[in-house]
């Protein structure tokens, strides 16, 4: 079977990150990413061997790469013209322009979590709705945060067949390499309530009754979500089932906090520094065993996600999805990972 020919547009916090990723892959292939004009980008893409494109057709703008020293291959037609398949990785708001040209060079086309539902009809999360977006043109992998709460409410829907949840999405104001957002020194509730979290993962799974709340505080780490899930009666689950349950649920590490350390974001990041993980990433959310607790029907439970990196391996399993190339959401995922651990040599 030939390799899927994947196009990245936009090589920066995600962009850099999914091109590892497929580059692991070996059922795919990087054919070139872009940049808006010479920066250190650039440089790491050429240290990696990854073919080099503008984000525009714009003549002055693919000829400013050679001045920084940097090989441009073309603009944005050149790079869509040889792909399967583009992961747009630019930054949010600009997908409406930008899916209209991929739609005019009929290319497949997967957007970010910044961009809205509405953009392409259609979601993605990989425990959640794989097979819907099978042979589709185009979707969006949901949220970084969308996607910690799909990976730990679809098990339990899917054992419990119905759930209610309340929720609160303690945000990181920024991330590590942006300085160009706060608080700084300020808690900062989200004022539309409620916010949009709840009613993203019903795009993917809208089978969960979901409301969320969100707030922003000074940290750039990860985000943190605190849950409420009401279950039905004769759910038949104990704390201890629901903890084995998500141990068993992939992309979900589930480690108890006092016991390993781990009470902290700071020290969860710093375990995924400490595995070797490359950037600190952490793919998989986290659970805090020990603040994982079921009184009769109610569980509550706090996890913490990685924003620059939970949704990278999603993002693989996507263009698999939309390719046809497997049907069966399992498989891809382990196949990914797999394969993202033995690039990294994990």
């Amino acid at each position: 079977m030939a390799l899927i020919k994947v196009a990245i547009n936009g090589y920066g916090t995600i962009g850099k990150r999914v091109a590892d990723a497929v580059d692991a892959q070996d059922d795919m292939e990087v054919v070139g990413v872009s940049k808006t004009g010479p920066s250190f980008g650039c440089e790491l893409a050429a240290k990696k061997g990854f073919p080099l494109y503008c984000t525009t057709d714009e003549s002055a703008r693919i000829a400013s790469f050679s001045s920084g020293g940097y090989e441009c291959r073309g603009g944005l037609s050149d790079l869509l013209a040889i792909a399967d398949i583009v992961v747009d990785c630019a930054p949010g708001k600009m997908g409406a322009d930008n899916l209209s040209k991929y739609t005019a060079a009929g290319v497949k086309h997967v957007f970010q979590g910044g961009e809205k539902h509405s953009l392409t009809g259609l979601s993605y999360s990989s425990n959640a709705n794989h097979a819907e977006n099978l042979d589709a043109d185009g979707t969006r992998v949901v949220s970084c945060n969308t996607t910690g709460l799909s990976r730990t409410l679809v098990p339990l829907y899917e054992h419990c067949g119905s759930l209610k949840v309340e929720c609160t999405m303690i945000r990181r104001a920024a991330d590590p390499g942006d300085s160009n957002k706060g608080p700084i020194n300020a808690i900062k509730p989200v004022l539309k309530v409620p916010s949009h979290h709840g009613s993203d993962l019903m795009t993917v799974k809208p089978e969960i009754e979901i409301n969320s709340l969100a707030v922003a505080v000074p940290t750039t780490l990860m985000h943190v979500h605190t849950i409420i899930a009401d279950l039905p009666e004769g759910h038949g689950l104990t704390t201890e089932s629901v903890i084995e349950m998500w141990r068993g649920t992939p992309r979900v590490v589930v480690m108890h906090g006092e016991r390993h350390r781990l009470t902290t974001t700071a020290e969860v990041m710093e375990m995924a520094r400490d595995i070797g993980r490359k950037w600190g990433d952490l793919h998989e959310i986290f659970v805090w065993e020990d603040g994982v607790k079921l009184v009769d029907d109610r569980l509550y439970y706090f996890q913490a996600i990685h924003q620059e990196s939970d949704v990278i391996p999603e993002n693989i399993d996507c263009i698999r999805a939309l390719m046809g190339t497997e049907p069966d959401w399992r498989v891809s995922v382990a196949k990914t990972d797999r394969a993202i651990s033995d690039y990294y040599n994990l």
